[in-house]
C-alpha cells in the first residue's frame, strides 16, 4: 500500500488537474515564461522584482520579494521554478495571484479591447475599489447628524426637526455672534433644519462618499469632506458675515466636485469619464445657479449657496491635492501643486482677514 501511494504521488500533476487548474496553469505559466528572461526556467529575486513593478500590484512591496523567496523556495537555492511560482501564485493569493493570473481583471480590466497603438483600457479606476476595511467613514458622520437631530427633537418637542433652541444646535450651529467659538466653523455639520434638510445631505454624502471611500480611502474622503465644511463656513463668515449656517451641504458639495477632480485624475482610467464628467457638472451647476437665483429674488430663501460654492471650490482642490492617482502624468503634477497652493492661499487669506478687519462681521 505504501508503495502504491508513493507511485500516486509521482503521476504528473497534470493528470490530476481539473480543466480550470489547467487553465490557471496555463496562464501563470505564460506569466512566468515572460518574466523568465534568460530563458533557464527559473524566476530569481531580480525578476520576480522585475515581474511585481511591471504589474504594478498595489498588494504587494518589493521589499517583500525575497521574504517570498524565503517561503516558497523549497529547496533553498534562491530561484523558483515554475511548480514553486505555481505554489506560490495559489497558496499566497493575497500577495500574488491576483498579481499574476487576475491583472487584466483586477488592475486594467479588459473591458474594452487595447487599441492598436497598445494604449491601454479604461476602467482600472473602478477596479480598484476595495471592500476592507470597509468604507464607514460617511456612515459615521451620517450617524452622529442623525444622533444630533433625534437629541433636539426629543428636547424640543419639535417633531419636525426645524427648532434652533436644542442642546445641540445651541451649542454647534454656526453662528456668526459667536465666531470666537471656533468649533462652530466645524461642527455646525452635525446641525439640520428640518427632516428634509437631513435626508436629503444624508443620501447624497452617503451615496457619494461611500464611493470614493472603496477607492480613495476612508482619511482621504474624510478629508475632502471636512475641508469642504470648513470651506463653507469661512466663505459664509467672509461675504454673508451675518448669515447663521446649519448642515453639511458644505461637505456634501465637497465630495461631488471632488468626483470632478478624480474624473480629471484618473481621466485614462475611467470608464465612461466624459459621461460622469457631465452628469456631476450639471448637477453643480444647475443647483448652485437655482440656490443664487432663489436667494437674491426671494428674500426668504434660507439656502447658503455661499457654503455651497465654497464647500465646492474646496472640494475639488483638495480632491486634487489628497485623492489617488492611479497614473500620474507631468501636467498632473504641476495640477496638483496649483490646487494645494491655491487652497491654502485661499485658507490662510480668510483666516487673516477675520483677525486683520474684525469690523468686517459686526
Amino acid at each position: 500500500m505504501d508503495h502504491r501511494e508513493q507511485q500516486m504521488q509521482q503521476i504528473p500533476l497534470q493528470r490530476l488537474n481539473t480543466r480550470e487548474e489547467n487553465q490557471k496553469r496555463a496562464e501563470l505559466r505564460e506569466v512566468f515564461d515572460k518574466y523568465d528572461t534568460n530563458r533557464n526556467g527559473y524566476l530569481s529575486v531580480g525578476e520576480l522584482k522585475r515581474l511585481i513593478r511591471e504589474k504594478k500590484c498595489p498588494d504587494i512591496k518589493k521589499s517583500l520579494v525575497k521574504k517570498l523567496m524565503t517561503i516558497s523556495d523549497a529547496n533553498n537555492d534562491n530561484q523558483l521554478d515554475f511548480e514553486e511560482f505555481y505554489k506560490l501564485s495559489t497558496e499566497h493569493q493575497f500577495l500574488l495571484r491576483e498579481m499574476c493570473v487576475k491583472y487584466c481583471q483586477r488592475v486594467v480590466p479588459p473591458r474594452n479591447a487595447v487599441s492598436a497603438t497598445g494604449d491601454e483600457t479604461d476602467g482600472e479606476y473602478e477596479q480598484n475599489m476595495k471592500f476592507w476595511p470597509p468604507p464607514l467613514m460617511m456612515i459615521v458622520f451620517s450617524i452622529l447628524e442623525i444622533v444630533f437631530f433625534v437629541v433636539d427633537i426629543i428636547k424640543t418637542q419639535n417633531h419636525y426637526g426645524t427648532s434652533t433652541n436644542g442642546p445641540m444646535a445651541t451649542l454647534f450651529i454656526y453662528n456668526p455672534n459667536l465666531r470666537q467659538e471656533v468649533w462652530r466653523f466645524l461642527t455646525y455639520m452635525f446641525v439640520h433644519i428640518g427632516t428634509m434638510h437631513l435626508v436629503m445631505n444624508l443620501l447624497v454624502q452617503i451615496f457619494l462618499g461611500v464611493a470614493l471611500e472603496l477607492v480613495h480611502c476612508w482619511w482621504r474622503v474624510a478629508l475632502v469632506y471636512l475641508a469642504g465644511v470648513i470651506a463653507g463656513s469661512m466663505g459664509t463668515s467672509l461675504f454673508t458675515p451675518r448669515v447663521f449656517l446649519a448642515g453639511a451641504s458644505g461637505g456634501v458639495y465637497a465630495l461631488i466636485t471632488a468626483h470632478i477632480a478624480t474624473i480629471i485624475m484618473n481621466w485614462r482610467q475611467m470608464e465612461f469619464a466624459i459621461v460622469q464628467l457631465f452628469v456631476f457638472l450639471i448637477f453643480c451647476v444647475t443647483d448652485l445657479g437655482v440656490s443664487i437665483y432663489n436667494s437674491i429674488n426671494d428674500p426668504f430663501d434660507k439656502v447658503g449657496y455661499i457654503a455651497h460654492a465654497s464647500g465646492a471650490l474646496a472640494g475639488f482642490l483638495v480632491g486634487i491635492g489628497v485623492l489617488r492617482n492611479l497614473k500620474v502624468v507631468p501636467w498632473e503634477r504641476k495640477l496638483w501643486w496649483c490646487a494645494v497652493t491655491v487652497y491654502f492661499l485661499l485658507m490662510t487669506a480668510g483666516v487673516m482677514y477675520h483677525f486683520l478687519n474684525p469690523a468686517h462681521f459686526y
